[in-house]
C-alpha cells in the first residue's frame, strides 16, 4: 500500500482534518511528536496574529491503539480556535438572518487564488475561495508529515530544514551541513545556521513591516540516512525527483524547486557538475543533491523551495471590486510579514511523505516488522554489490 494523505477544512472553519493511509501496523505512534511539529510550524520572526490565537494540537480519531498504528487509516483533527469568532460567517447551515459582519470579500488580492478561483467557481463572495486556499491548510500537512517522519525514523532516516536566504539576505544562499542544521536552536528567530546573517534577516523583516510589505526567501530541506534505490528511472511517474518537485511546489507561495545545486549547475561545465565516483563507491561531492536518474544514490537528499513574498500586504496593492468593476485597494486578511521558516517545516513534511511512500513501495509489508525485515535484506544485498 502507498503512504498517502488527504486534508479537509477551511481557515476559519471548526477544524482541519487529515486522513493518512499506508501506515504499517505496529509502528509506534507519538502524538507529542506531531504536536511538536505543529508548534514548529507556528514559530518564526515575522509571523502574524493568527499564531497567537491558535495553539495547534491533534486529536486522534482512528487508526491508533495503545500507542501503535493498527494498519488502518489514521484520522486526525486540529481545532481552529478562532472559529468561535466565525461561527455565523462559516456556518455549514443556511442562515435565516445575515450575520452582522458577513465578512464578504469582493476585492481580490493579487497573488492569491481569489480572482481566478472566483471566476472558475462562479462565486460572488471570494471568501468561498480564500478559506480553502489559505496556508492554514498546511497545519494538516505538517501533521501528516510528522507521522511520515515517525515511519522514516524506524529506518534511521531524519528530515530537517533551514532558511538559506530571506529576501536579499545573504546575497548567496547559505549551504549548511547536516550537523549545522540539526544544531539550530528551537527558538531561533529565523532558523538560520549563521547568527550574524540571521540578525540581518531580522532587521530586513522589521524594515518590511514598517513599509507594510512582505518577504520571501529560500528554505532547504535535507533528508539524512536514506538508502540507495528509492525511486526509479523506468518511468516519468516513478522518478523521485519529479515526485519531490511536485510535493514541494504544492506548498503555498513556492514558485521554484531546486534539487542539489541544480540552479548553479545549469551555468557550469559538465566537468564541474557531476559527482565523481571513487574506489568503494565513495563520492567527495554531492552537487546532484542525492539523486541520479530519479533514484537515491545514498548521499544526503537536498531540496530547496523558493518562496515568493506573501501576497497579503498591509499596504494593499491595487485591485478591482468584482461587482462595481472599479479599481480599489485589495482586501486585507490577517497575514505574516514572512513565513520562510514555517515553509521549511512544511517542506520537511511534504518531503517526508514522499519518502515514506517510496519506502512503502520499495519494502512493502503489512506490519512494520515485515517492512524492516525486507529493508535489512535489501541493505545486505546492496552492501554485497
Amino acid at each position: 500500500m502507498n503512504f498517502r494523505f488527504t486534508t479537509a477544512g477551511e481557515s476559519h472553519g471548526p477544524a482541519l482534518v487529515v486522513i493518512i493511509e499506508g501506515v504499517p501496523a505496529g509502528m509506534p505512534f507519538d502524538k507529542a511528536a506531531i504536536d511538536h511539529e505543529l508548534w514548529r510550524r507556528q514559530q518564526g520572526y515575522g509571523r502574524g496574529g493568527r499564531m497567537k490565537i491558535e495553539s495547534d494540537a491533534v486529536q486522534v480519531l482512528s487508526g491508533v491503539r495503545h500507542g501503535r498504528a493498527l494498519g488502518s487509516p489514521i484520522a486526525l483533527t486540529i481545532e481552529n480556535r478562532d472559529f468561535v469568532h466565525w461561527q455565523e460567517v462559516m456556518s455549514a447551515e443556511e442562515l435565516e438572518v445575515e450575520p452582522k459582519n458577513p465578512r464578504i470579500v469582493k476585492r481580490p488580492r493579487p497573488g492569491h487564488a481569489d480572482l481566478a478561483g472566483g471566476q472558475k467557481y462562479q462565486t460572488r463572495d471570494l471568501r468561498d475561495i480564500l478559506e480553502r486556499a489559505s496556508a492554514r491548510e498546511t497545519a494538516a500537512r505538517v501533521a501528516a508529515g510528522a507521522v511520515a517522519k515517525q515511519l522514516l525514523a524506524a529506518f534511521g532516516i531524519a528530515v530537517r530544514s533551514h532558511v538559506a536566504k530571506l529576501g536579499s539576505v545573504p546575497e548567496t544562499p547559505i549551504s549548511a551541513s547536516w550537523e549545522e542544521i540539526v544544531a539550530i536552536a528551537a527558538d531561533a528567530p529565523l532558523a538560520c545556521v549563521d547568527n550574524d546573517v540571521e540578525a540581518q534577516m531580522v532587521a530586513l523583516v522589521d524594515e518590511a513591516k514598517a513599509n507594510g510589505d512582505t518577504l520571501g526567501g529560500i528554505f532547504e530541506v535535507v533528508a539524512h540516512g536514506l538508502p540507495i534505490g528509492l525511486g526509479s528511472h523506468t518511468s516519468w511517474e516513478e522518478k523521485l525527483d519529479g515526485r519531490i518537485a511536485r510535493a514541494i511546489m504544492s506548498i503555498h507561495a513556492v514558485k521554484a524547486v531546486e534539487i542539489g545545486e541544480g540552479v548553479a549547475n545549469a551555468g557550469r561545465f559538465g566537468s564541474e557538475v557531476h559527482d565523481e565516483i571513487y574506489a568503494g563507491f565513495v563520492r567527495t561531492t554531492n552537487r546532484a543533491g542525492g539523486l541520479e536518474g530519479g533514484i537515491t544514490n545514498g548521499e544526503e537528499l537536498r531540496v530547496r523551495g523558493y518562496l515568493k513574498p506573501i501576497s497579503t500586504l498591509r499596504k494593499p496593492l491595487t485591485s478591482v471590486d468584482i461587482d462595481s468593476k472599479e479599481e480599489s485597494p485589495a482586501a486585507f486578511e490577517r497575514s505574516d510579514i514572512t513565513a520562510v521558516p514555517a515553509a521549511g517545516v512544511i517542506g520537511e513534511a511534504m518531503l517526508a511523505v514522499v519518502l515514506a511512500n517510496s519506502m512503502r513501495e520499495k519494502f512493502g509489508g503489512d506490519s512494520l516488522d515485515e517492512m524492516l525485515r525486507n529493508f535489512e535484506s535489501y541493505q545486505k544485498s546492496v552492501a554485497e554489490y
